[in-house]
């Protein structure tokens, strides 16, 4: 104001009059964020206008210490003395870029645009942040150039509103808009192919239960991985829409969920074996296609659950990184979350357990046939490479089913590429263990080292790897097989060149036989009628011991230890959704959680599902 101006047209003013008129003239910065107060809780204390001085800005409520033991209180920017604002309530980050990030702290009422706000979320130029019941702000950053929306979307909301459901999905979106085209939208919602299942807290039990309850019970025709799509839908949900701190409650549920079905399905398995019938009743073993039968509900979870957890590590690592570090829930709701993926580890150990129990089970019976069969039957020409399993020596064929039907079964579970490794790699120890057990044991009792008999046996072995190598499993077969493999080749070598060779240099050629096997193995070979190992054969005094004491069997209990696969999931949650037995699922469930949001509503208010008017 120019000098005298004041007092020639208001005239004579109190000094402290004039000191107060003054700040009512401030001038908003033209270069930082603000908010303009739109309603306050206190006039006398409340400012019109309150500046981001820095990238993070915090709203809170003032006050000397925390209520946690007289620490002190966090840092706060603004402070907002109204009765419900937390000591930090929200945070807002603006950056040099737009758009700008607003958190709500946990229990903190927020609302933006009129909306309940539960997770972090965009803040615009001309964007409403509501705090508490009192405090309305509009957001502006004139370093965007005061370019803002011509209407502002705000909508009343009381904090504390139910998160939306499927008849509430679409109540921000579609405001001012009429009946019809709401209830289109909606109808659009239950049957579109959008990868979104949303629904409220209230109705998260009944839906997990029903899909964990359909996946268990085989219903549909589900593609393989569907039920860990659907479950990561809900998991999805729960960490983009619903509040902070519901994330871990929801896995916690997930996980007890799953687990339970596993057990109940292992205990079905274990009653129906015959070991387990009545006695009287013969015992029948397992054939490939009835294993394969019994293994594929297990099979099943272990693929769906190996999914879901990689899925579930990505959004709580997402969850760690969006939260507030100053929260004091935020160390239970990681330990809750642990809690869950440790579960569903425990799925995934137990039912990799149970199938390859059952299937070294129906091995075990099939397994003795490479030492004993003859691939050089007369008038048999043998298969080549790549052979179909019908052209395999009889002896073989029992084995190779075994590994073919869990090579298909595995397939047709879509399981995981590195738990199929590791489950032909548990199924290849079992398999070189168990031979090499037998040929040891054969020894003992009767003639059975000698060169024709080993011939017989590395060329059903060389059969067995030239299949495996045929079906993509070559290198893992010959990983584990190599132990066996070099024991028969011992056996394999001429006797003219055996009886040549010293215990130093056979101990060198076959590295893998510890020294008491090698012994084993020459000390009854058959060399002739009458005629005992060299003298060359004999171990040096400093191997002495390990010869008299070593075992010459294979342990079954050094299998190489389950990992569980590193990296992200494989289901996708991107894009329509493709296959129509999902999709229909999909839909079932929508319509499921319509219905039991229509319960609550009396009799005369409830109403089926929109229908889409067709074009």
């Amino acid at each position: 104001m120019a000098p005298g101006a004041a007092d020639a047209q208001i005239g004579p003013v109190d000094p402290g009059d004039f000191d107060q008129l003054t700040q009512c003239l401030i001038q908003a910065p033209s270069n930082r964020p603000y908010f303009l107060l739109l309603q306050g809780y206190q006039d006398a204390q409340d400012f019109v206008v309150y500046v981001m001085t820095r990238e993070q800005h915090v709203f809170g409520r003032g006050g000397n210490s925390s209520a946690r033991g007289g620490s002190p209180a966090p840092y706060v920017d603004t402070f907002l003395n109204a009765p419900d604002i937390l000591p930090r309530h929200c945070t807002v980050r603006a950056g040099p870029e737009p758009p700008a990030m607003v958190r709500p702290s946990r229990g903190a009422p927020v609302t933006h645009n009129g909306c309940l706000l539960l997770r972090e979320t965009e803040l615009h130029p001309g964007d409403l942040l509501g705090l508490g019941d009192h405090f309305l702000f509009m957001y502006k950053d004139p370093r965007a150039g005061g370019a803002g929306p011509a209407r502002p979307p705000w909508l009343p909301a009381r904090p504390g509103a139910t998160p939306p459901g499927p008849g509430w999905a679409f109540s921000c979106r579609l405001c001012g808009r009429g009946l019809q085209e709401r209830g289109e939208a909606l109808a659009a919602y239950l049957d579109g192919r959008e990868p979104v299942l949303r629904f409220r807290p209230r109705e998260e039990e009944a839906l997990l239960g029903e899909i964990v309850r359909a996946a268990a019970a085989g219903a549909g025709d589900l593609p393989p991985l569907g039920p860990a799509t659907l479950l990561a839908l809900c998991v999805q949900h729960s960490a983009r829409e619903l509040e902070l701190g519901h994330l871990p409650r929801l896995l916690g549920r997930l996980a007890r969920l799953i687990k339970e079905a596993v057990w109940e399905k292992i205990k079905e398995i274990g009653d129906r074996q015959p070991e387990n019938h009545p006695e009287g009743v013969p015992e029948v073993p397992l054939t490939p296609e009835a294993v394969s039968v019994e293994l594929r509900p297990l099979m099943l979870w272990m693929a769906n659950t190996t999914e879901l957890l990689s899925f579930v590590q990505e959004k709580v690592l997402e969850m760690e990184k969006e939260a507030d570090q100053e929260d004091p829930q935020l160390c239970n709701d990681l330990e809750l979350c642990d809690e869950a993926m440790a579960l569903l580890d425990e799925v995934i150990m137990c039912t990799f357990q149970q199938s390859v129990y059952y299937l070294t089970k129906t091995l075990y019976s099939t397994l003795p046939a490479l030492l004993d069969s003859n691939p050089f039957t007369a008038g048999a020409e043998l298969p080549g490479p790549g052979a179909e399993l019908g052209a395999m020596p009889p002896g073989l064929r029992p084995t190779l089913g075994v590994f073919q039907a869990a090579l298909e079964l595995t397939s047709q579970c879509e399981l995981h590429p590195d738990l199929v490794s590791q489950t032909f790699g548990y199924l290849f120890f079992f398999s070189n263990a168990s031979l090499l057990n037998s040929l040891m044991e054969r020894g003992q009792g009767r003639p059975f080292y000698q060169w024709s008999r080993a011939v017989q046996i590395r060329t059903n072995l060389d059969l067995v790897l030239d299949w495996l190598q045929g079906a993509g499993l070559g290198d893992i077969a010959t990983e584990f097989f190599r132990k066996l493999s070099i024991a028969v080749n011992l056996l394999c070598v001429p006797r003219t060149s055996l009886l040549k060779a010293s215990w130093s240099s056979l101990r060198t050629d076959h590295p893998t036989l510890t020294p008491a096997q090698l012994h084993h193995l020459l000390s009854h070979y058959q060399l002739g009628p009458g005629r005992g190992p060299p003298p060359a054969w004999d171990p040096p005094p400093a191997e002495r011991d390990a010869v008299d004491t070593g075992d010459i069997f294979e342990s079954f209990s050094s299998h190489p230890p389950l990992i569980l696969p590193l990296g992200s999931s494989r289901l996708s949650l991107t894009g329509p959704v493709t296959d129509d037995a999902l999709h229909r699922e999909l839909r079932r469930l929508r319509r499921l959680l319509w219905d039991l949001e229509q319960q609550e509503l009396p009799a005369n208010h409830r109403h089926g599902p929109p229908v889409a008017t067709p074009p």
